[in-house]
């Protein structure tokens, strides 16, 4: 029995420790779930939102199934969590499905411990539960027979749709269509940075890109998130889709409602996050009609309330492992186990790509991504994760640790809170120990941070640090040596002007270098040369830049790392080998 335990445990289910010991034999005939008891404190993990499961899948597109073509069809093994939890315990009166009353029908699967549906608190069907509406570009209702056919018949007419999703909206167009795609970036003001299609099955996304056994893994999992692929030669899906770019991001079907889109014969979707570049997603259906005016020209939604927004994870395989570029849907807010217990900290982390996290007794609870903290909307965003987290786990945090830079939003935030103290952790040392806790390592160790920016403990900006040390604290035994950044930002975006700086730092006068040929190289050598409106940084991440603007790369970026990227991707086509190196 204990090895069934674990060998047929139900597939989204975690053990995160077993013991076993004999109780006297009661005999007992019956297996109840008892009503959660009020005030009583409990340590709960709570569950991701978990991609629909074959048996939902094959009763959804079953003709004699009751739950025919229902999109919101779930059970114990799939389905919404994390995203319509409002609080806990985890009960349906606690979730946004307290507003739809169970049928006859779903009250008996929820009450019979054979049934899958035993206790699932999204339980419902086509008689109880949440609908589907089509919305024109004003959120006027259109009264149609199906709202998800017609969906799929306006995006093959190249229009825009806002379709309601797990963790928010998507907005949604033809991945083949070209002034679609192009008409998309427009209105989103996303310029050149790759957007993510889904398709309707492995065996397509095989069509399109390269896929080996752990990338196909990782699409067909419960989590199912985006995996960034290496592109085929020749394939129908648009070029700006991803410009310049030899990889793809792909997904498969998650959602009921997304498998229904490709029974109706929906082409590749382009899904990206229904928002202005660099806003949190849209979650409610007047916030979306309010924030996508102008983007969207229909809306499908639902009247199933998100609690929190969420969007997709994002995966990538390097040297022969998965890795994590966006850690969200499907993944937040499962924890990260760590050996010892100690007080309980929220780490409201730094301001680009921001997440927070919980360490509570042993477990870290990492969030879901919540983006650049460099706008109201976001900051909101921010604030309110930060409450849920300590409202669903039931914590109140005794530290509060932040990033060292003052200007951050996060450290204001941190510093707000007088009531608790607070711990600066300098950023690259904060790398560090991500790394030693992923890996499991307690002892020191030498730690390598290449990096874009990182508040220095002497108030510079560091990005190319060695450091030793462990959990407790670092030491900086080396660095990249300091480079003038002329113009700050400016250089951030236009790549050559580092490139400029880097080279006449180096040699005090320019090299003969063909792509310096057009470009008003004066200006920035007398601000390198005087010392003007340039700030000192170690940065990895604007050595890379520098090097690929010399190489020919791009001389102006349209979003963050793409000179890097695409200078990467260059290296992977040709035969180049590294120097040797020991260490």
């Amino acid at each position: 029995f204990s090895n069934s335990i674990q060998d047929e445990a139900p597939p989204i289910s975690m053990i995160s420790s077993m013991n076993s010991f004999e109780i006297p034999l009661k005999r007992n005939t019956a297996f109840s779930i008892l009503q959660s008891q009020k005030n009583v404190s409990v340590n709960t993990l709570i569950s991701p939102d978990i991609a629909v499961c074959p048996d939902c899948i094959s009763e959804c597109f079953d003709p004699k199934d009751r739950r025919y073509l229902y999109p919101f069809i779930n059970c114990t093994n799939c389905g919404p969590r994390y995203t319509i939890i409002e609080n806990i315990p985890y009960d349906r009166p606690y979730t946004s499905m307290r507003h739809f009353d169970l049928c006859p029908d779903c009250q008996k699967e929820y009450n019979d411990p054979n049934n899958r549906r035993f206790h699932a608190q999204p339980n419902a069907c086509p008689e109880c539960g949440p609908k589907v509406q089509l919305h024109d570009a004003k959120g006027s209702i259109l009264t149609l027979k199906n709202p998800i056919k017609e969906t799929i018949e306006l995006i093959k007419k190249g229009k825009i749709v806002a379709i309601k999703g797990l963790g928010g909206y998507h907005l949604a167009v033809d991945a083949t269509n070209e002034h679609a795609v192009m008409e998309l970036r427009k209105r989103k003001l996303r310029e050149e940075k790759p957007l993510a299609i889904m398709v309707r099955s492995l065996e397509m996304a095989n069509k399109f890109c390269f896929i080996n056994q752990e990338e196909s893994e990782a699409l067909n999992s419960i989590h199912s998130p985006i995996v960034v692929l290496k592109k085929r030669g020749g394939i129908s899906i648009a070029e700006d889709v991803a410009p310049r770019n030899d990889r793809l991001g792909i997904m498969l079907p998650y959602t009921p409602l997304h498998h229904i889109l490709f029974y109706y014969d929906a082409p590749p979707l382009v899904m990206t996050s229904a928002n202005l570049s660099e806003e949190p997603i849209c979650i409610d259906n007047w916030e979306a009609f309010s924030r996508l005016e102008g983007i969207a020209d229909f809306y499908l939604t639902h009247n199933r309330d998100i609690y929190l927004r969420s969007d997709d994870s994002v995966l990538i395989h390097l040297d022969k492992s998965l890795h994590h570029i966006r850690r969200s849907r499907g993944y937040a807010p499962r924890p990260i186990f760590v050996k010892s217990k100690g007080p309980t900290v929220l780490a409201v982390g730094g301001e680009l790509k921001n997440t927070i996290c919980l360490l509570k007794n042993n477990q870290a609870f990492l969030s879901q991504h919540i983006g650049d903290l460099e706008n109201i909307e976001a900051y909101s965003f921010f604030t309110d994760t930060i409450n849920h987290f300590q409202r669903i786990f039931e914590s109140e945090p005794e530290i509060i640790a932040h990033d060292l830079h003052p200007e951050y939003l996060s450290t204001k935030w941190a510093k707000k809170q007088l009531d608790i103290p607070t711990l600066g952790i300098q950023h690259h040392h904060a790398h560090l120990a991500s790394c030693m806790a992923e890996h499991k390592l307690e002892e020191p160790v030498i730690g390598i941070i290449m990096d874009g920016t990182g508040y220095g403990t002497d108030g510079s900006i560091w990005g190319g640090e060695i450091l030793t040390g462990d959990f407790s604290g670092f030491h900086r035994f080396a660095g990249f040596e300091p480079m003038p950044l002329p113009g700050g930002d400016a250089a951030i975006k236009s790549p050559w002007r580092t490139a400029v700086a880097y080279l006449q730092k180096s040699f005090g006068e320019l090299p003969d270098l063909s792509f310096l040929k057009n470009l008003s190289t004066s200006p920035i050598v007398e601000m390198v040369e005087k010392n003007v409106n340039c700030f000192q940084t170690s940065s990895c991440g604007r050595l890379f830049d520098a090097v690929a603007a010399m190489c020919g790369g791009l001389q102006t970026i349209r979003y963050e790392g793409q000179a890097a990227i695409e200078f990467m991707q260059k290296a992977d086509s040709l035969n180049v080998h590294a120097f040797e190196h020991r260490i």
